[in-house]
């Protein structure tokens, strides 16, 4: 905590109305564009003026700035940095969204965001899913408070992993966690559009919990929308194509981090985005599953991301087979032996069906 920057700074004089000359206004401009500048733009005077919108606005989740106190900065997107906090004696993540006033599309879309991430963050509550504590919005940042999760992301994770070296059960563990999340998630109606392991986040206890729900929607309002929002490797072929999404978008983006998780690797490695892409909606491409791949897994994963929705499995469904597969394997029991995983011919298909790593696979859905 001694080490934490606290936002409020004191109050300022007022300087002139008039025009800043072009020297102070190209330093200005250099001060906006620091990664570390973000955190001095919650001023006191700034704190003033959310006062006074706080007695009239009815928002329960409005954060209190006095207890708001700013860190070092862990990551950043092209519109939005990420601190780590302290917020009412508890350390907390928060996420700072700039909002530009010149761009009106750019501002209206991260806009738009910032109060769907909300909504929907403030009504979730699940042990795998982050827990959301506070935001305030005081142009020209926007911010939303979270908890902590002090282990970073799960791309990070398997990124100091050796290639296909996660044990079984740690491949288990965290896939429980993160469809349990997701089963919670779209019990709730809400669709998640952007599942991916930089999106998946893990506390001291190597839990895994679901987060940054910006570009998520309910269910009712996906329906009726067009649009790749999420990002390509994890992206469902229907959402590549932008047609209308329904929550078995979430189910593909699953396959693709449960392959992560058996792998440790980045989904088309070699390809750009739009490349890759290009091989999932037009070749049916997918990447390679290893050729010691568990029978379970392989084919709860070539479900997953299988071409049609319809044929994909709901969370209700993968939870089920991932949480009976795990008590085989605690119980030294043959791991196959799930509902429609247990026929022999079916677990000699599976091992035909895993493929070498050398290439992408197409799938015939």
């Amino acid at each position: 905590m001694a080490s934490c920057l606290r936002v409020l700074r004191p109050r300022r004089k007022k300087t002139s109305s008039l025009a800043p000359p072009p020297e102070t206004e190209n330093l200005d401009r250099m001060r906006w564009n620091s990664m570390e500048s973000w955190s001095m733009l919650l001023d006191s005077e700034n704190l003033e003026n959310w006062k006074q919108e706080e007695g009239s606005g009815s928002e329960e989740w409005l954060a209190d700035l006095s207890q708001l106190f700013l860190g070092n900065k862990f990551a950043s997107g092209s519109h939005s940095r990420i601190y780590r906090g302290i917020y009412k004696q508890r350390a907390v993540a928060v996420k700072m969204v700039r909002i530009p006033d010149r761009d009106e599309e750019t501002r209206s879309l991260l806009e738009r965001q910032f109060v769907s991430e909300v909504q929907l963050l403030s009504r979730l509550y699940h042990s795998n899913i982050v827990q959301f504590i506070a935001a305030c919005r005081k142009p020209p940042v926007y911010c939303i408070i979270t908890e902590y999760m002090s282990q970073g992301t799960l791309r990070m994770y398997l990124h100091k992993k050796e290639p296909y070296s996660l044990s079984t059960e740690t491949i288990l563990r965290l896939a429980l966690d993160i469809s349990r999340g997701m089963e919670y998630l779209h019990s709730q109606g809400v669709i998640h559009r952007d599942l991916k392991s930089q999106n998946l986040l893990l506390n001291d206890e190597m839990r895994v919990k679901v987060a940054d729900f910006g570009t998520s929607c309910l269910e009712t309002q996906c329906q009726a929308s067009k649009g790749n929002a999420g990002t390509y490797r994890w992206m469902a072929p229907e959402m590549i194509k932008e047609k209308p999404c329904t929550r078995k978008v979430d189910v593909y983006s699953f396959g693709i981090v449960l392959w992560e998780l058996t792998t440790a690797l980045v989904p088309f490695q070699g390809m750009t985005p739009v490349q890759a892409a290009y091989a999932v909606s037009e070749k049916n491409a997918r990447p390679p599953l290893a050729d010691n791949c568990s029978p379970v897994l392989a084919s709860l994963i070539k479900r997953c991301w299988s071409a049609k929705p319809s044929r994909r499995p709901d969370f209700s469904y993968i939870v089920s087979v991932l949480e009976k597969y795990d008590q085989n394997i605690k119980d030294g029991r043959p791991h196959l032996s799930h509902p429609g995983l247990s026929s022999p011919n079916l677990l000699l298909g599976r091992f035909k069906n895993c493929m070498p790593v050398s290439s992408s696979i197409p799938v015939n859905a």
